[in-house]
């Protein structure tokens, strides 16, 4: 895992990528950058990791991608990409010994389909815990994400797989994990109580030899989001 203290505005843009990697622009706690860390360790690729404080950005950043978002990969010809699924994708194509996603068109297309559905689950995961900070009421919010989960059981128990494409890991188990990862700082893990097939992807995935190294400890997590929700993110935090 990058241990690089992150480059905040006034630091100097950094050198040239190294002959035979990849860089990552990243930061270490950012879930969106954790896909592409993910989809990096798993096909084995060297790679080198820029973290950015995404707070305070260096100005050179937005060369590197406008949007002045994480991840953004960089190759040794210059070439940039963006936006975490798009990273993965392109990793998968380029690097291609070890894919993650299907060759068949329609099985991609369902992983994609699946990717697009889950990505309107993400926005709970912040939502909930903002509104218990401001004292709402979210009993809503929580029945509803219990319902999205409740279809991801549905979804493994119709399949009868361990994963979500099959009985190996595949893109879309990790486009979805750094979420399930983070579950306890959200103080959500009550969510997966009537969701056992979810639940076990869940442990099955904590024993991927991939996710353990592109992991925190909870404790870590935990203090990182502290600072995070008091509005000063220390993402050096634990270096």
């Amino acid at each position: 895992m990058a241990t690089e203290k992150c480059f905040a505005k006034g630091s100097a843009a950094p050198g040239p990528v190294p002959k035979g990697h990849i860089r990552l622009y990243s930061m270490r706690f950012c879930p969106f950058a954790q896909r592409t860390r993910l989809v990096l360790n798993a096909k084995g690729i060297k790679y080198d990791t820029i973290n950015i404080n995404l707070k305070d950005k260096p100005d050179w950043y937005f060369e590197k991608n406008p949007l002045g978002l994480v991840p953004a990969l960089e190759t040794t010809a210059g070439q940039l990409i963006y936006e975490s699924p798009i990273t993965c994708e392109y990793l998968d194509e380029v690097y291609s010994e070890k894919k993650l996603l299907p060759s068949d068109p329609f099985e991609k297309a369902q992983q994609k389909m699946m990717l697009e559905q889950f990505s309107k689950i993400t926005p709970y995961f912040y939502k909930i815990p903002t509104g218990k900070r401001n004292g709402e009421d979210v009993s809503g919010l929580v029945a509803e994400l219990k319902q999205k989960f409740s279809n991801l059981n549905e979804d493994l128990v119709n399949k009868k797989t361990k994963y979500f494409a099959g009985d190996s890991i595949t893109m879309i188990d990790y486009m979805m994990w750094p979420w399930f990862e983070r579950l306890e700082i959200f103080e959500l893990q009550h969510c997966l109580d009537e969701t056992p097939e979810l639940k076990k992807w869940t442990e099955r995935m904590l024993e991927d030899p991939t996710v353990k190294a592109t992991m925190h400890s909870m404790d870590t997590y935990k203090a990182f989001y502290k600072t995070y929700i008091e509005g000063k993110p220390n993402y050096d935090y634990g270096l």
